[in-house]
């Protein structure tokens, strides 16, 4: 998204930004219009169908939370997971299901629309962060279940399950189409590739007119604005040598710790948020030998897009002046250090300005619970289509837990919150899809 824009989105909805996130003004994010079209949608006799059926649905979504997260969906081999929840897509109603060149998963839901007009995305993703072999058996304690993935993002692949049945139950007519993705490659050096491609090369990237992620881990989560990021491996690499006898050759190892301590002079601003790793480290061969190579995994983020460029700029320059630094000082007889510099990830930065209708209806629809929706940044598919200028966010899965990303991952399944939360997504979807 162009930042001048994402500027003038920001000024109008009299936001300030703050370190970690999006601070709101006392003002609702929604104005009365907008719960004027909330309230006339909830009161339809089809959608208070649709949302009886959620609350009749709920142990089923538990039951699919369970048998999901057991189904292994390690980085870049999502394809048996992908299986099954195209299966449930069939089962659920959707048409034209199909597993798309890179693994994604979609679903159609047709409305009453031109065929072939602007249509609504609606995500979850397949994906956890857990290595192959991984244990992934769900216990269950009360209303707790706890496992590696179950919330990130099965709950979300399960709620998005639940909404579609609920539209089935109520025979909601839609103007919009709604598609249903579960897509790949969100986690980790995944680098976004699912919804990259459903953006870039997928056959319904001409009609996508806004897009939700349901990957939110709170009840009053709205995230409208996308932290970018940059990962380098970088490979030193020298000419090597025994460690007594080749002493005073250069050495790889030195210049890429240079390299780290230059970095981390580097200032960055505070707002927007912007920061730095130097998160893995490698290399040598034996305690006795120079090592002829030594690699570093380096981590860039910014709420920027702007402030993200200019520290990938800066942080290479710095590698350059290590290496350059490290080929002065000692011989390079036998060689000079040299330095590969691979990209391995690449998340674009953006902003759905709060002014947006689909912000405002979303909000709207969150206040219809009693919620106040909490603007913020973070990583998701969402910054994909919102870095194109097309509007997206972020929005809960339905299901408060903790320990994201660990082997004790858990969630709370109580239906309460939970069903708050898929009645606020339900009706946050169909107002974005045009119902009125």
């Amino acid at each position: 998204m162009k930042r001048l824009a994402m500027k003038a989105m920001l000024a109008g909805a009299a936001l300030s930004l703050s370190v970690g996130g999006l601070a709101q003004s006392s003002a609702p994010l929604h104005s009365p219009a907008d719960a004027r079209i909330l309230a006339t949608i909830k009161a339809r006799p089809a959608v208070k169908a649709a949302l009886a059926a959620l609350e009749s649905e709920h142990d089923q979504w538990v039951d699919t939370i369970v048998a999901l997260t057991q189904i292994p969906a390690p980085p870049f081999k999502e394809g048996a997971r992908a299986k099954a929840y195209a299966e449930r897509f069939r089962a659920a109603g959707l048409a034209d299901v199909e597993i798309d060149e890179v693994g994604n998963v979609l679903g159609l839901r047709r409305g009453t629309g031109k065929p072939g007009g602007k249509l609504v995305v609606v995500s979850a993703h397949l994906d956890t962060v857990f290595p192959e072999g991984t244990d992934v058996t769900v216990r269950r304690e009360g209303n707790m279940l706890h496992a590696p993935g179950v919330g990130d993002d099965v709950a979300g692949l399960a709620t998005q399950l639940s909404l579609i049945k609920a539209l089935a139950a109520g025979k909601i007519a839609t103007p919009m189409d709604i598609l249903f993705v579960g897509d790949v490659g969100e986690e980790g050096l995944g680098d976004l590739r699912g919804i990259k491609h459903l953006f870039r090369e997928g056959k319904y990237k001409d009609r996508i007119a806004a897009f939700f992620s349901i990957d939110d881990g709170s009840v009053d989560g709205l995230t409208n604005g996308g932290v970018g990021s940059k990962r380098y491996r970088l490979t030193f690499k020298g000419p090597g040598g025994h460690s007594f006898g080749a002493f005073g050759l250069v050495n790889p190892l030195t210049a890429m710790s240079q390299a780290i301590v230059n970095i981390y002079g580097i200032a960055v601003p505070a707002s927007p948020k912007t920061t730095y790793s130097a998160s893995v480290v490698g290399g040598g061969s034996s305690v006795n030998a120079i090592p002829s190579e030594a690699w570093l995994q380096l981590d860039m983020r910014s709420e920027s897009a702007a402030e993200l460029a200019k520290l990938e700029r800066a942080v290479l320059a710095q590698v350059d002046a290590a290496v350059a630094s490290e080929n002065k000082a000692r011989s390079t007889r036998d060689g000079a250090v040299s330095v590969d510099k691979m990209l391995i990830g690449d998340r674009p930065a953006g902003m759905t300005g709060a002014d947006t209708a689909l912000v405002r209806q979303t909000a709207a629809a969150y206040a219809t619970e009693g919620v106040a929706a909490r603007l913020s940044f973070s990583s998701t598919d969402a910054n994909v289509p919102m870095n194109l200028g097309i509007p997206a966010i972020t929005i809960s899965r339905a299901a408060t837990g903790g320990r994201g990303h660990s082997l004790d991952e858990w969630i709370d399944i109580s239906p309460r919150e939970s069903l708050k939360v898929k009645r606020m997504d339900l009706l946050a979807i169909l107002a974005a899809a045009g119902l009125r």
